[in-house]
């Protein structure tokens, strides 16, 4: 043994001098000799590999699988493969081992000749070149020790420092969705179910990882696995394009068909589905000639040579739906070259809506113009009613009387009922109407307010319902009407007994038929406006007088409102007159806070004939000539027409009816004829008798 020993000694520094890592092992595997290369290699001294066995080397060795390797090694003379090496300090690395047999004095050895493989040969580059170019990294993992090799592609694909990184507790947290790689490799690595799966990095931003791993069997157990690791971030998100394209495209309203130039149809949106009413098993057995039979081959052969030519053919055409009935569209196709093949992309866009369009283009411009005009003129109207305006939104008011009124506002409001406020001048029917509205569901549009008695006769109708540019002299351009401006509000015409009969009829066909002319136009006009009137007019009587028709007072008096005169409620002048002095004492920059008792007796038995316009008036007339702050008795108060109150006053109605009955008395109830009642009281025959039914006169009269 020591000749052998010593020999190879001799021939060491030989040895030491060749590429590779050399190692002689006798059958017991114990080491007899190494070159400095494979001492290098593995991190030991020549004494120490001279104490090692090849088991410790490549810890994979048991004596059953060294018992087997020597025997093929004498029965072949020399074997290849390939190994795993650890090192003195535990670091492993892949060999390629090349032994074989020599005898020296009748004794049997093995020579080893070892190349690492991860630094080995041109192989290995064109590996990891290919690995590279496929962004494809590939890791085996050792069950026996736990060692994992890794290309540095695979280091690379998951921003690892070193295969240790890629070891199963630590790899698995380089995705989001951890629970899952720790399943899967836990499968592989106990069951030897291999896996083929696409995960998420914690990246910011994400990459898309392809991971693969299958298990190495040795018999029927698992000693190895091998793994794959491929960056497929481009791939996934070209793949998302196609399916946002494809989702884009299936989503759109457009139709789109996709079809070769022999007429077969290859791909459609969903889109056409729902618009032409087929099926989706129909429509992957049709042609371009049975989805539109109006197609001829002849048409077909000319668009597709168009499109050859031009890349583009855009025109019009009526498509057919499943159940016959037709639409017009415009198709826009382009060409596709695809493998050499010919292929066209139509986008089709179903043109009903536009052709209806463009039919009814001008009068939309018109339209538009005429509201233009009318939010100009709605916006002035407005502004010169915020001017006007004085508390509007408030009605002062205690007295019992005054409330049955405010119960009748609160139950008409909500309705789209017509309302005719009567009463004298100054009770506030204008207020009236406007608690209506607001209280209505039109509150959001305007109350547009006209009074009739205000304009000229040949105004009035212009006012109202507008005219157009050269309508009638002085009509220099277009004019909204005051009903125009109401349209989808409320129009309050005051006065309405001032209205002149000749208007009356077109303003019965407003309420009839929502609709009225313009003068100078040459269309009618639609609206939608609720109309409240008022007058301190007896509209009834000027029927009788012929100068207010009776179906336009029946269409105005749908809900009739009686707005009560001051007088009626007086419990409310002392409100007020604090409201009004509060008012105007603010206008002034005066400090008037209150009225005196002998202000509040003194107003309270006046009788107010101009009623609450006429305290509105007093009170501000009062706060310019007196001083405050409280509001004393003055010249202001007009002393000549101050009553006593009393309860035997009469209301007018009840001294009409006394009046006439006397007169009737006198001429013994005689109402017609020269000496009859009527010619003495100055009045028609017939109004006499309507107005002896409404107050109740009902004894026995003569008609001589």
């Amino acid at each position: 043994m020591s000749n052998i020993t010593d020999e190879l000694e001799l021939k060491g520094w030989l040895m030491d001098r060749l590429p590779y890592e050399m190692v002689w092992v006798r059958e017991d595997s114990q080491i007899i000799y190494a070159n400095a290369r494979f001492c290098k290699g593995v991190g030991y001294s020549l004494k120490e590999c001279m104490k090692l066995k090849v088991s410790d080397i490549n810890v994979t060795v048991t004596p059953e699988s060294w018992k087997n390797h020597w025997e093929e090694v004498m029965t072949k003379g020399a074997v290849q493969f390939r190994a795993v090496h650890k090192t003195k300090k535990g670091k492993f690395y892949e060999v390629e081992v090349h032994v074989q047999k020599f005898s020296y004095n009748g004794n049997s050895y093995i020579c080893g000749t070892t190349n690492e493989f991860s630094e080995s040969s041109f192989y290995k580059n064109l590996i990891d070149n290919t690995h590279s170019i496929a962004n494809v990294g590939g890791w085996e993992l050792n069950l026996h020790d736990g060692s994992i090799l890794a290309t540095n592609c695979a280091l690379d694909i998951l921003n690892a420092e070193n295969s240790e990184e890629l070891t199963p507790p630590k790899v698995i947290y380089k995705f989001k969705d951890s629970g899952r790689f720790k399943f899967l490799l836990g499968e592989v690595i106990r069951k030897g179910i291999a896996f083929d799966e696409l995960f998420e990095t914690k990246d910011s931003p994400p990459r898309y990882i392809r991971a693969v791993a299958k298990p190495i069997l040795k018999g029927d157990k698992i000693y190895k696995v091998l793994g794959v690791y491929q960056d497929v971030t481009e791939i996934k998100h070209k793949e998302n394009d196609v399916t946002l394209y494809k989702t884009i495209i299936d989503n759109a309203q457009d139709l789109i068909y996709v079809y070769n130039d022999k007429g077969d149809l290859l791909h459609y949106s969903e889109s056409l589905i729902e618009k032409l009413g087929f099926s989706k098993k129909e429509l992957n057995k049709m042609s371009m000639f049975d989805l539109d039979t109006s197609v001829t081959r002849e048409f077909y052969n000319s668009h597709f040579e168009e499109l050859r030519e031009k890349g583009l053919h855009r025109f019009e055409w009526l498509i057919s739906r499943k159940d016959g009935t037709k639409f017009p569209v415009d198709i826009t196709a382009s060409h596709l070259k695809y493998y050499d093949e010919d292929y066209s992309c139509a986008v089709v866009r179903d043109i009903t809506a536009k052709k209806m369009r463009d039919l009814k283009l001008y009068e939309a411009l018109e339209e538009i113009k005429f509201l233009k005009e009318r939010l100009e003129n709605e916006n002035e109207y407005l502004q010169e009613e915020i001017s006007n305006k004085i508390n509007f939104n408030n009605i002062i008011g205690q007295s019992q009387a005054y409330k049955s009124v405010l119960i009748q506002v609160d139950q008409v409001a909500p309705t789209e009922a017509t309302v005719l406020i009567t009463g004298e001048s100054g009770t506030g029917k204008e207020l009236l109407a406007r608690a209506i509205h607001n209280s209505s569901g039109r509150k959001n549009r305007p109350l547009i307010k006209l009074n009739c008695a205000t304009l000229p006769k040949d105004l009035i109708e212009s006012e109202l319902f507008g005219h157009k540019k050269g309508a009638f002299t002085g009509a220099i351009a277009n004019k909204a009407g005051k009903f125009t401006l109401a349209d989808g509000g409320t129009i309050f015409l005051d006065e309405i007994g001032e209205l002149p009969i000749e208007l009356q009829p077109k303003l019965l066909r407003v309420l009839q038929e929502g609709e009225y002319d313009e003068l100078g136009g040459t269309k009618t006009i639609k609206i939608d406006v609720r109309i409240i009137a008022a007058t301190n007019r007896d509209l009834k009587e000027m029927i009788r007088e012929g100068q207010f028709r009776e179906d336009l007072y029946y269409r105005l008096n749908v809900f009739p409102i009686h707005n009560i005169p001051l007088r009626a409620r007086k419990d409310d002048i002392p409100l007020l007159a604090q409201f009004f002095l509060e008012k105007y004492s603010a206008k002034a920059g005066k400090t008037f806070k209150r009225l005196s008792k002998d202000t509040i007796d003194a107003l309270m038995h006046y009788n107010f004939p101009g009623n609450i316009r006429e305290l509105e008036n007093m009170i501000e007339r009062a706060v310019i000539v007196e001083n405050g702050p409280t509001l004393k008795p003055g010249n202001w108060i007009p002393e000549k027409d101050i009553v006593a109150a009393s309860n035997d006053f009469k209301s007018f109605e009840a001294n009409q009816r006394d009046y006439i009955i006397e007169v009737l008395d006198h001429t013994n109830w005689r109402v017609s004829g020269p000496n009859g009642a009527a010619k003495i009281l100055k009045m028609k025959d017939k109004t006499l008798f309507a107005k002896m039914k409404r107050l109740g006169i009902e004894k026995k009269i003569s008609l001589k």
